[in-house]
């Protein structure tokens, strides 16, 4: 049985999580409304990746016994000003939920809850992707801002993003 605190700080986290994927749709749909589709594929695909994380999560605490507790979703952010302040909130978002899953993993250790800590030990992992990815966006929008065509390259590149589970069959 996991203990009643990170039952909680996983319930929280489910939430956390299904709230990112709202975030990120909504800024597809900015993407999608500025014909800028690549972008708005990339942001499709990581709502896509956040539902399977907090999944991976609800998986977790059914499979050790846990009381599940979903828990109201706010409404995200969904107007912005240009592609690099949408980049810059999807990465501050990023480091937002880094902090989370570290807490969360220290929890784990306080708690001596071996299986949290490996758990939790693949989202520190994925933490750094998720911000690595991020900040290349940004710092590429920031280095072609003004230039429409370099926005362009960028949109088509973004535009192969697969879903991770298809990225990692090939």
């Amino acid at each position: 049985m996991v203990d009643s605190e990170v039952q909680d700080a996983i319930n929280a986290q489910i939430g956390r999580e299904f709230y990112a994927a709202y975030l990120y749709l909504g800024m597809m749909a900015y993407f999608e409304g500025q014909s800028l589709s690549g972008f708005g594929h990339w942001m499709r695909m990581q709502a896509r990746e956040e539902a399977t994380h907090a999944m991976k999560l609800v998986d977790f605490l059914l499979d050790r016994g846990g009381d599940l507790q979903l828990q109201a979703i706010d409404e995200p952010q969904h107007s912005f000003d240009s592609p690099v302040d949408v980049m810059r909130a999807a990465l501050a978002h990023e480091r937002e939920v880094t902090k989370t899953i570290n807490e969360l993993y220290a929890l784990a250790v306080e708690k001596n809850d071996y299986p949290a800590q490996v758990l939790m030990l693949w989202f520190v992992s994925e933490q750094v992707e998720e911000e690595k990815n991020a900040g290349e966006i940004v710092d590429q929008l920031e280095f072609a801002a003004g230039s429409p065509g370099a926005l362009l390259v960028l949109d088509g590149r973004l535009a192969g993003r697969l879903f991770e589970e298809e990225a990692e069959g090939e």
